[in-house]
């Protein structure tokens, strides 16, 4: 069996100038009943609607900053921890810096990266991918050169994998697959 790699990266659902969505909106609200509590239930996980609706690139570039030190996955989960469960405002500095502190890194340091905005090419880069993907929401899942987006079934991931890479070298980016993936053809 083919082994299969996770790379995580930077996405902005909703950067400058796009409006961000009211946290106490009917579409959030019902978007969560419908879907994200049902599936945090059956997953075990602990998931709260947020009460703020940050922008999300300094935690992209704090993430790279944690990264760039062999602490990403920490950093990462801090900030799921942190929004989903805390209700924290991930789109503040003075946030990142007190998660960094929490899992050993420093703060300080952080900050002054955050301020020059040391990662934020990184970040960039990591956006326009995904746009060359065609990706539009998360999660999103790339392999063989197709991408695909949104919730999926553990079974519709498989499926996809495994068609996306018969049909794809890894090369560059091919058309997005529709969802659930099926029909996959070259371009």
């Amino acid at each position: 069996m083919a082994q299969l790699e996770v790379a995580w990266r930077a996405y902005e659902l909703r950067p400058e100038p796009v409006p961000t969505l009211e946290p106490g909106g009917e579409y959030l609200r019902s978007a969560w009943t419908r879907s994200v509590y049902p599936l945090a239930q059956a997953l075990g996980v602990t998931m709260r609607l947020p009460p703020v609706q940050p922008r999300s690139r300094l935690a992209h570039e704090a993430a790279a900053w944690a990264r760039e030190r062999g602490r990403f996955d920490e950093m990462n989960e801090a900030l799921f921890r942190a929004f989903f469960e805390d209700g924290r405002d991930i789109g503040s500095a003075e946030v990142l810096g007190d998660l960094a502190a929490t899992i050993g890194l420093d703060r300080a340091e952080l900050l002054t990266e955050l301020g020059e905005h040391v990662h934020l090419g990184e970040v960039l880069r990591d956006e326009q991918l995904a746009d060359r993907y065609g990706i539009r929401g998360v999660p999103a899942f790339v392999c063989g050169g197709y991408a695909v987006s949104g919730v999926q079934s553990a079974d519709a991931l498989e499926e996809f994998v495994r068609r996306a890479g018969e049909l794809g070298d890894g090369g560059e980016p091919r058309e997005a697959l529709p969802q659930p993936p099926v029909g996959l053809k070259r371009r």
